[in-house]
């Protein structure tokens, strides 16, 4: 029987964990300049991890002058389990420990099943994966639901799309039957810690990540950590009231953003119309499929029917003024547009924008991107290098009818070169990295004048004070004077 993983022992080492799998191998006096721990209690809990076999050993690191230190890495042989549970389907990838997906299935399943079903489906997929030989077993185990979830003890709280599922101990159930550790949350937050590593949210502390699919939530990031509030229900906008005295929402309320514009609020619309006959494409979709969903609202948009992106621009502008409520009272830095519906594109996206530009000041809105996602169902990890490596995902980024900034022209690239011994007044030269160990300067030392080191110098070094300029080419130096004491010649003694 595989043994329980390990887990980190205190903060210290949650932390050092993190750096490895956010940015790979790393020496311990790399470590030691990122975290506040002296090289004392920094080896202590190194030698303790390297003791749970979380992290191993990776060859000598290179030299910082002195004696070479050890690289570090996360184990290589470490496997986890991730889980989306959707709404009408349920992902499981199996992932290494620097979070690359190893293998994933996909499988629709309906939430309203209740929990026995669904974790039946999932523990069956999961052995799919384990039989072919990505995994013995796993080392932890991540569980996202589309409900609020009292995330200490990772339970659903009376969640509207899942009947069935107040109460139930998804931690406590999938820990034993997996036999490792297991994480459960609000799938949203999840998918804002996907973007901070791996999307374009990389370099943002505080931002709102929105997830638009059969239901609405948002996460929000504060100081580069999810904030849950105080039961875990924060971030679930798709309950703000949108319209007054609007349709009848699923929790019992009426008005809700999420059931004038979700994915399953969409497909209705969508067919209302179709039935209706207010738009030939849509009705056409109608007839050869038998239900219509967001993916066919996107293609009888991108198709030019006028009844589709009306139908687009309405969920987008009120699901824009409920941002704009947020970004007024959060000022984040970034805004994340994800999730199925985000497939109806830069027509969604452009309506969200108008309305957070609009409605809230411009302090706020001034530098504030709004962006759709990086990452798709599959959500990839993105390689990245050391932090000096990793492409500058903000400056790349542009707003609404706001044109990135031209790159300054470089000598050589199209410009024309500039004159012998200047500098180009847009290209400054590089500053050599102090660090760097062609660039450690050796203190000058004083040496005796010879024939070979007179020579070896050159005119244009700066000579210190007290010595003698450099001898011309094709002379020969003047002979070396004796540091023996001259004899004075003695007085005559007067008698």
């Amino acid at each position: 029987m595989r043994r329980m993983t390990a887990r980190p022992a205190n903060a210290h080492q949650a932390r050092l964990l993190r750096l490895l799998r956010d940015g790979g191998p790393n020496s311990r006096a790399q470590l030691g300049d990122q975290v506040d721990l002296s090289r004392s209690k920094l080896a202590v809990e190194v030698d303790r991890l390297l003791e749970t076999e979380l992290v191993v050993a990776d060859g000598l690191a290179a030299s910082r002058g002195g004696r070479r230190s050890h690289n570090i890495r996360l184990n290589p042989h470490l496997r986890l389990l991730g889980v989306d549970i959707g709404a009408t389907s349920v992902d499981v990838a199996v992932t290494n420990a620097e979070l690359e997906i190893l293998g994933h299935i996909n499988q629709p399943m309906d939430v309203r099943e209740g929990p026995v079903a669904v974790f039946e489906q999932v523990l069956s997929m999961a052995a799919k994966l384990r039989a072919t030989g990505l995994a013995e077993g796993f080392d932890g185990a991540g569980i996202g639901v589309p409900g609020p979830v009292r995330f200490p003890e990772g339970i659903p709280v009376a969640p509207p799309i899942m009947p069935g599922w107040d109460g139930f101990p998804v931690r406590e159930a999938l820990s034993q039957e997996l036999g490792c550790p297991v994480m459960v949350d609000n799938d949203v937050n999840l998918m804002a810690l996907g973007e901070q590593h791996a999307g374009v949210a990389r370099t943002v502390a505080d931002f709102l990540c929105v997830k638009i699919g059969t239901g609405i939530g948002c996460g929000i990031v504060v100081g580069g950590e999810v904030y849950r509030g105080t039961t875990g229900s924060a971030g679930d906008i798709g309950h703000i009231q949108a319209v007054p005295d609007g349709r009848p929402c699923a929790c019992g309320n009426r008005g809700c953003l999420e059931a004038h514009f979700s994915g399953a609020a969409l497909a209705r619309d969508a067919t209302e119309a179709a039935e209706q006959q207010r738009s030939p494409e849509l009705a056409a979709r109608l007839e050869t499929n038998g239900t219509l969903s967001a993916v066919d609202v996107a293609a009888a948009a991108a198709a030019g029917d006028a009844t589709a992106l009306d139908l687009i621009r309405e969920g987008g502008n009120r699901t824009g003024q409920v941002i704009a409520g947020l970004v007024s009272f959060f000022n984040p830095g970034l805004v994340v547009i994800g999730g199925g519906v985000t497939g109806l594109g830069h027509t969604l996206l452009a309506a969200i924008r108008t309305q957070v530009y609009r409605g809230s000041l411009p302090l706020a809105t001034g530098n504030l991107p709004i962006v759709l996602g990086e990452l798709g169902p599959a959500a990839r990890r993105h390689r990245r290098g050391p932090p000096h490596q990793r492409p500058p995902v903000l400056t790349r980024l542009t707003l609404a009818g706001r044109p990135p900034h031209p790159a300054p022209s470089t000598p050589g690239a199209g410009a024309p070169p500039a004159p012998a011994g200047t500098t180009s007044a847009r290209v400054r030269p590089r500053r050599p990295d102090r660090h760097h160990p062609s660039a450690r300067v050796r203190p000058y030392r004083r040496a005796r004048h010879s024939a070979g080191a007179t020579a070896s110098r050159t005119g244009t070094q700066h000579d210190p004070p007290g010595r003698k300029p450099p001898v011309p080419a094709g002379k020969a130096p003047p002979p070396a004077r004796s540091r023996r004491p001259r004899r004075r010649a003695a007085r005559p003694v007067r008698v």
